[in-house]
């Protein structure tokens, strides 16, 4: 019966488990930060580029 406990008690006290479940937390919330600033930056970029096309867009001069 030890045989079978003892692999199960030890299993049970290793930390490897909750460690890897603590960095895969850590890397999902980075990921989550690194898509929302880029969607901001990319939402901004892009409001600024229209704004200075649009500023710069030469005027049809009537013939």
């Amino acid at each position: 019966m030890h045989r079978l406990i003892r692999p199960l008690v030890a299993f049970l006290k290793a930390e490897d488990g909750p460690t890897a479940v603590e960095y895969a937390v850590m890397l999902a919330l980075i990921v989550v930060v690194c898509i929302a600033s880029i969607t901001t930056l990319g939402a901004n970029a892009n409001s600024t580029f229209s704004f200075v096309g649009s500023a710069i867009k030469p005027h049809a001069t009537a013939s």
